[in-house]
């Protein structure tokens, strides 16, 4: 899967599940404030991944981690490796 397919994908679940408009969704945008993201949150982060891209995150995957393209890098890692 290609990184403009993982950034396509992503910002259509995460617009959806976490209501907000897709184009606030940007690479260098921070995902925490974008999102509106609390602690409880992240969990439907991890669910709507593992739905969507069938790999599980952990954690220790969100550290460090704070733009949308992190995010997609982190996805993109994570396919590579499964």
């Amino acid at each position: 899967m290609s990184k403009e397919e993982i950034t396509g994908k992503t910002n259509h679940f995460l617009s959806e599940e976490f209501e907000v408009d897709i184009d606030t969704i940007r690479p260098d945008a921070i995902l925490k404030d974008t999102l509106g993201l609390d602690s409880l949150d992240y969990v439907d982060l991890v669910v709507a991944v593992e739905a969507n891209f069938g790999i599980k995150l952990g954690e220790a995957d969100f550290t460090g981690l704070s733009t949308f393209d992190d995010f997609y890098r982190l996805i993109e890692r994570k396919l590579k490796n499964e």
